[in-house]
């Protein structure tokens, strides 16, 4: 499977990594997606909901068109309330933890002013009387660390943080200090692979389409999506509002044996997740596609995972859909993909649509 070439935007995927991109927020990713998007597409424009679309002409006028969705959203914190000592209390968006990202600096994202502060737990050197460190203890209360028992330091006053219009409902995000892509052999590690990752291979697919002077046989609307993370918010609003039948999800697949996939294997096809069932013929021949392309594609019944697809279909606004995932350790963590994973990502989502 040696597929990264000269056309693999490892820069890029860099550029969206460092991006923030909270639930409600997407701007600055977006952004990028519309600057690398503009040149591949025959239209683009930004929805009601904050989607950003491009719009790929197909060869056939009464074929049903075709929605690929890759959300901008990560997952991402809210202010929930400011403290008298200028701390803050956090509420998540989306399904996270404060051990899957660890304790460190996070991005304020104020009004006015963005600037770095520290998400804390408090000092290891405490006894039962700092109760809610005491908890968290492994050799003492044993209770698993939650967003009550941490606060974001500011170092600031509240006022000072009033005139930086930080308040509830203001977004933190994991600083870019810990947003730099890493090397593990054959792998590439970072936070938020999902869905910059998959927001690459999008982009990649409709490169590819240009450069190979290829048009798909329907419509294709390339989606990128706002708040999949918090529901599949704008994969339903586009779903709901776009021409076609079909909703494709690009996402990240998790790698564990009770779905039977691994990291250093090929893409993943879900035939069901926990909101829907997908189409058996489009898994199949997605399947068939990357079977062909000799990348061992792996079929796999998902639990405890959504997308943007299934969301649609489930709420029945999309009457058929389908999910394409890149093979990823550690969803929602520290996440670890293959190098090669992208480009061939894309090759099967260039030879579904052609």
């Amino acid at each position: 499977m040696a597929h990264e070439g000269p056309q693999f935007r490892r820069d890029l995927l860099q550029e969206l990594l460092w991006a923030y991109g909270p639930c409600g927020q997407e701007d600055a990713v977006r952004e990028v997606c519309r600057r690398e998007l503009a040149p591949l597409v025959d239209d683009i424009w930004v929805d009601a909901a904050g989607n950003l679309i491009g719009l790929i002409r197909g060869e056939s006028e009464d074929a049903p068109a075709v929605r690929i969705m890759a959300h901008l959203d990560e997952l991402s914190m809210v202010v929930k309330r400011v403290e008298s000592d200028g701390t803050l209390k956090l509420t998540p968006l989306g399904t996270m933890y404060p051990a899957n990202f660890g304790l460190g600096p996070v991005a304020v994202l104020g009004g006015h002013e963005q600037f770095t502060a520290v998400l804390a737990l408090g000092s290891e050197h405490t006894t039962k009387e700092s109760e809610r460190i005491w908890a968290t203890k492994p050799d003492q209360g044993d209770k698993a660390l939650d967003w009550p028992d941490v606060y974001v330091f500011t170092g600031r006053t509240p006022d000072e943080l009033t005139r930086a219009q930080v308040r509830p409902g203001t977004r933190v995000c994991i600083d870019r200090s810990k947003r730099t892509l890493i090397e593990v052999g054959d792998y590439l590690g970072c936070y938020f692979m999902d869905d910059r990752a998959l927001v690459t291979v999008l982009l990649r697919t409709a490169q590819l389409l240009r450069e190979q002077g290829k048009r798909p046989q329907a419509d294709v609307y390339a989606v990128f999506t706002v708040g999949e993370e918090i529901g599949g918010v704008g994969g339903s609003y586009a779903a709901r509002n776009l021409p076609g039948e079909l909703t494709l999800a690009l996402e990240v697949g998790p790698t564990e044996p009770e779905y039977g996939t691994t990291v250093t294997g090929g893409p993943i096809v879900a035939y069901s997740d926990a909101q829907s069932v997908y189409d058996k013929d489009v898994a199949d021949r997605l399947m068939d596609i990357a079977t062909e392309l000799e990348l061992s594609p792996q079929a796999a019944v998902l639990g405890a995972f959504e997308s943007d697809a299934s969301h649609a279909r489930a709420t029945g606004l999309s009457p058929r859909a389908g999910l394409l995932c890149l093979p990823t350790l550690s969803t929602h963590g520290y996440e670890v993909i293959a190098r090669d994973a992208i480009p061939a990502l894309a090759d099967v989502l260039v030879e579904f649509l052609v």
